[in-house]
């Protein structure tokens, strides 16, 4: 195992290397520090000729529960974007382009939660695999903004992501499947082994064609208007922070306290939080987009109304 402390790394076959967001204690919430190592990881694979395919998990109890709301976004990113309004959300969806246009194919193995910006590190992958009872979400969009990266329309088809995108409600690993998110879903136990079968049977094609099979599906997405689409969604979500609604909303988490706040976004739909505080559910993410703490959340209020400010000036 190599890596370092948030990015462990293996070959658990020929061909095949295998990256592990490594913050279990945070939900493997993606800092830039995590967002930064796994670009580098990935692109130097890419580099590697001794590596066919790359799969991407996380530690712990669940693959990502979003981007770490706690630490400060604006500052230290992995690499340059230009500034002024909605620069998070190029930012971001940027990187996850850099994903979607390496050479070689990358797989998503989605176990527990994710959510937000953890669906979209798993939607950036060329294949997802998921286990049965993972939930994948977007709970953002119902008091903040649209999503950063707006997939949902072209993996899961307009009327249903519209009834994700007008809910910001959850749905399971075997739905997601169904929809058209995620290849297919796997009971939690087996998940890793077959993963692991199916990304040995991607390395048996040599790179230098399978580089072409990969963008020969990309090519007809752009086509179609999938890149142009995802930048203009940008612009879209930027448009989320003047709202009245968001901006009420980070006014409440400020004067606290948290719980109201964050029960004022999924209390009334008994899902998330609200629904795992109900069952006792030791599992759900913390300090992340589906739960962070208050006293990191207060902080990120405070960054992002900053780089808002920035942003404007």
């Amino acid at each position: 195992m190599q890596g370092n402390e948030i990015l462990r790394v293996d070959d658990p076959a020929p061909g095949v290397r295998r990256f592990t967001l490594n913050r279990p204690e945070k939900r493997n919430a993606l800092d830039n520090a995590l967002r930064g190592a796994l670009f580098a990881g990935l692109q130097t694979a890419d580099r590697d000729e001794s590596v066919r395919v790359s799969i991407v998990r996380g530690a712990g109890a669940c693959f990502s529960s979003g981007y770490d709301l706690g630490s400060d976004l604006a500052r230290r990113q992995p690499y340059f974007t230009a500034q002024g309004d909605g620069s998070w959300s190029r930012h971001v969806t940027e990187g996850w382009l850099g994903i979607w246009d390496l050479a070689k194919p990358v797989i998503a193995q989605v176990h527990g939660y994710a959510m937000a910006g953890g669906s979209e590190l798993a939607a950036a992958c060329d294949l997802v695999y998921v286990a049965e009872d993972a939930k994948i979400g977007y709970p953002v969009v119902r008091l903040v903004s649209p999503p950063d990266m707006q997939f949902f329309p072209w993996f899961v088809g307009m009327r249903q992501a519209m009834e994700l995108m007008l809910t910001g409600d959850s749905i399971t690993g075997v739905e997601a499947a169904r929809l058209g998110f995620a290849n297919r879903a796997f009971p939690t136990a087996e998940l890793e082994k077959q993963v692991l079968e199916i990304a040995q049977r991607v390395a048996k094609i040599p790179p230098d064609l399978q580089q072409l099979n990969k963008r020969s599906v990309h090519r007809a997405m752009e086509i179609m208007g999938l890149r142009a689409a995802l930048r203009a969604g940008t612009e879209i979500q930027a448009l989320g922070f003047h709202q009245r609604s968001a901006r009420e909303y980070f006014q409440q988490l400020m004067s606290g306290p948290l719980t109201k706040a964050l029960d004022a976004r999924d209390a009334s739909f008994g899902d998330y939080r609200t629904a795992e505080r109900k069952e006792g559910d030791a599992s759900r993410p913390t300090r992340s987009e589906a739960q962070p703490s208050e006293g990191r959340e207060r902080e990120r209020v405070a960054s992002a109304k900053a780089r808002q400010r920035r942003e404007e000036s």
